[in-house]
């Protein structure tokens, strides 16, 4: 294995962390307005990530500063292309952090639904462009020989990236209930269970339909990079799974269902992108790739080596948080939003 290979593979491993761990807290943000009857309840959905949303954006962090450091090419590009849906969700997502932290600072009842749906709106466009973007990944954008962006902002707006984008947002937010109804207790966890199993529906149909046009609207089928096997099958099986475990309130078990669909939506998206960064729709060729869009091998080695001193003290980090937060959270909890 080469070193843009593995840097490739890094990458994947970021984002898919990523994707699982703030997918399920975009989800409860999402829901934070409607299933909250009162502040007590509004104020005991945020405390069920209190200690792990800023935690998980670092997987964010890490991806892109992994994409500037390997591949400064597709960054450069990625960039350029997707900057104004860049700039709002940096804005949102500084919003969402402000709001978690200045929601308890008044008592006034305006001031606190300004904040609550400033997470709301803070979560929604992450979870929509994420989706859009990962599907002009793969669809294509039009990218020269230069490896320049020619097109313009009505190019990333199509409706399969539109397709993707609903399903991602559907995803996460079933994904937020069904954390909510692990982490939260008696009206809370009934209501969190009841909305799971609402989303479950819309959030598979669409996950399926997605599957079906990405063979029509891309070249995953005629130009597979590696071929999945049965990662996208294990992927619906799972998301299927989830309304049976629901229906048993095995809440725990359908959890990991949703970041079992993820994470293999995720691989499998990577898998048949490889060796390409970036697919250009102008011609096939341009299309940015492991080896055309790398930095040296000498700047590989190096970030290599900090890559594997750095990402184990993530993981190891964020696995002890988990731990040490894993209890439930009742609305008679001592809250700190």
């Amino acid at each position: 294995m080469d070193l843009q290979t593995l840097w490739f593979i890094v990458i994947a491993f970021l984002f898919t962390g990523f994707f699982v761990l703030e997918g399920f807290d975009f989800g409860v943000g999402i829901l934070l307005p409607f299933i909250g009857c009162d502040d007590r309840e509004r104020r005991t959905v945020i405390n069920t990530i209190g200690p792990f949303w800023d935690g998980n954006e670092v997987w964010l962090i890490a991806a892109v500063s992994g994409m500037f450091a390997a591949f400064p090419d597709w960054y450069a590009t990625l960039f350029s292309a997707i900057y104004l849906p860049v700039v709002i969700m940096i804005m949102a997502l500084i919003f969402r952090g402000v709001a978690f932290e200045f929601r308890s600072k008044h008592d006034n009842p305006a001031y606190r639904r300004f904040w609550d749906w400033s997470i709301f709106g803070g979560s929604v466009i992450p979870a929509l462009l994420w989706g859009m973007a990962l599907a002009n990944f793969i669809r294509g954008v039009p990218v020269d020989s230069s490896m320049n962006y020619t097109g313009g902002i009505l190019n990333l707006i199509n409706p399969y990236a539109l397709l993707c984008g609903i399903t991602s947002l559907l995803i996460f937010t079933l994904h937020g209930a069904i954390f909510l109804a692990l982490k939260t207790t008696e009206s809370l966890q009934k209501k969190a269970m009841n909305f799971a199993k609402k989303l479950w529906a819309p959030a598979t149909l669409l996950c399926i339909l997605f599957m079906a046009f990405s063979g029509t609207e891309t070249d995953l089928v005629t130009h597979l990079g590696i071929n999945p096997g049965t990662i996208p099958v294990f992927s619906v099986l799972a998301l299927v799974s989830v309304i049976f475990l629901l229906q048993k309130n095995a809440a725990g078990w359908a959890f990991v269902m949703t970041s079992v669909a993820i994470a293999f939506s995720t691989i499998t998206i990577f898998m048949g992108l490889y060796p390409r960064l970036l697919v250009s729709s102008l011609n096939a060729a341009w299309s940015l790739t492991i080896y055309n869009s790398s930095a040296s091998d000498y700047s590989l080695g190096l970030v290599s080596m900090v890559a594997l001193i750095f990402i184990p003290i993530m993981i190891l980090y964020q696995g002890w948080s988990y731990r040490v937060f894993r209890q439930r959270i009742s609305v008679d909890s001592e809250l700190e939003y």
